[in-house]
């Protein structure tokens, strides 16, 4: 599997859903992938990028102070499959030589790469699927409609000056 390293570029909204979407680049900028994620994982990543910390461990937190007690260490994460415009991930943990793969969503699994400085990395077939995604099979608010064609407009257009606050 040939794996692309990439860095969370923002956390923008959908325009048409307000859904979050986390916004990863490849390190030549050359390349992107968008994956949209719930609002309590959206926040969860924009609390780690703008070195927010809560009074008391938050889950990303939590996992992260649990690999740290086990005197595990978080290798990398991998965006390593889309399947039905469901993206999936797998964090590498490394424990007393041995990894351990664990089965992630992304958001998730970014949350926690960014609390420890773990490397993201995407499948280059995952990226390639990405540009294929069905818009009409995404999760829908109301009834896109015609505004499906405006989101995947919207996609191809976006650069990282668009991100505003959340950039990076």
């Amino acid at each position: 599997m040939l794996l692309v390293e990439m860095k969370v570029r923002g956390i923008t909204l959908d325009p048409v859903t307000n859904m979050p979407i986390i916004i990863l680049r490849d390190l030549e900028n050359s390349k992107s992938l968008p994956i949209w994620i719930g609002i309590f994982e959206a926040n969860a990543i924009a609390s780690e990028m703008e070195k927010l910390t809560p009074p008391r461990p938050m889950t990303h937190d939590l996992i992260k102070n649990l690999v740290e007690g086990l005197k595990s260490k978080v290798k990398r994460i991998i965006v390593n499959d889309l399947r039905n415009n469901t993206f999936f991930a797998t964090i590498e943990l490394e424990n007393n030589g041995t990894n351990i793969p664990i089965d992630s969503r992304p958001s998730d699994a970014i949350a926690l790469a960014l609390r420890v400085n773990a490397p993201i990395l995407v499948s280059e077939e995952v990226i390639k699927k990405a540009k294929k995604i069905d818009m009409t099979q995404l999760p829908e608010k109301e009834d896109l409609g015609e505004d499906k064609e405006k989101l995947r407009e919207w996609l191809d257009k976006l650069k990282p000056e668009d991100f505003g606050k959340y950039e990076m």
